[in-house]
């Protein structure tokens, strides 16, 4: 089996960040969320990845080699912003015929039984109920549970099975023929899903299946990445447990500290990701990712989301206040 993962996105609604830094790369409770991908799948005996990058692809090259000795990846790179469907074709050369593959987007995290998904003799979409399914790929499926039509973004959803970007498929050779056939050698030349390559595949009598992820974390937008920061670091597994001592700070669980950081005077939580060798003195900081190699000096931060090897630098007062005084100083 071959993992393909698609991380060519510019990431754009995560901009200044993902100017200069890939958005699977943004540091999430202790992790980067492509690492939340990958170690699922290693995790579960797999260890051959194919990534589709793109728009800073050396970072997420140089990352995965670094992170990842032991694993084989390849690297292809998408130079048009043809689509998903489009990114997934590009890793055909190192596809056996008809070799099984799993493909799952970038920015993707789910709780889901992946071991099940591997080993299933079917084909498999990922699906979630949502409340606004329009937003996203909809599954509409037979009445024995079958995928009956995949359509991205409809205007009037029929069901509310939304796709997540998790995707098994056995017939990776009828996947690709499908892209040549339907999209390569068509004369319209636009932006390509692969909902409708699966679609088409569906038509053609494949039979495809779903699978039903518990939790899916939305890391697409700031407000939404903070959201799925603080609910993984609800989870045993990824806050801090042993924080070592820092000079006149306290800290308020759950928060995430990586190895090196500088820490004074400040106090630190609930819901804090400090990404490795940071600098935080005389601040407060809560519900907030500090990326990599960043200073912070003399703010108080909160909902922020706060690039690597940035620097910031608060206001500091001097005030002798009288009782019964109410001074803002927020302004």
């Amino acid at each position: 089996m071959k993992v393909i993962i698609p991380v060519a996105g510019a990431g754009a609604k995560l901009r200044p960040h993902t100017y200069t830094q890939p958005k699977p790369l943004i540091p999430l409770a202790g992790k980067t969320i492509l690492s939340f991908i990958i170690d699922q799948f290693v995790e579960n005996g797999q260890t051959n990845f194919i990534f589709i990058i793109g728009y800073l692809g050396e970072k997420i090259k140089n990352y995965v080699l670094e992170k990842y000795p032991d694993i084989h990846a390849e690297f292809v790179v998408q130079n048009e912003r043809s689509g998903t469907g489009h990114a997934v074709y590009l890793a055909k050369e190192f596809v056996d015929e008809n070799e099984e593959i799993m493909i799952v987007y970038g920015d993707t995290i789910c709780d889901y039984r992946l071991s099940e998904v591997i080993g299933s003799e079917h084909s498999l979409v990922g699906v979630k109920k949502v409340d606004a399914p329009q937003h996203f790929g909809v599954a509409e499926l037979t009445h024995d549970g079958w995928v009956k039509n995949l359509v991205e973004k409809p205007t009037i959803p029929k069901t509310n099975l939304a796709l997540v970007g998790i995707y098994k498929i056995i017939e990776s050779a009828l996947l690709f023929r499908t892209v040549e056939n339907d999209y390569l050698r068509s004369e319209n030349q636009a932006e390509f899903h692969l909902t409708n390559v699966i679609n088409s595949m569906v038509h053609n009598g494949i039979h495809i299946g779903t699978f039903q992820v518990a939790n899916w974390f939305d890391c697409g937008k700031k407000e939404n990445l903070l959201e799925t920061n603080a609910i993984l670091l609800n989870k045993v597994e990824f806050a801090s447990e042993e924080i070592p001592f820092f000079d006149n700070t306290i800290v308020i669980h759950p928060v995430s500290i990586a190895e090196g950081c500088t820490i004074e005077n400040s106090i630190i939580g609930p819901n804090v990701t400090i990404g490795e060798k940071a600098v935080v003195r005389n601040s407060i900081l809560r519900d907030s990712i500090i990326g990599s190699y960043s200073v912070l000096e003399k703010v108080v931060l909160h909902n922020s989301l706060i690039g690597s090897d940035a620097m910031i630098a608060g206001a500091s007062q001097s005030l002798n206040i009288g009782d019964n005084t109410e001074i803002d100083l927020s302004k």
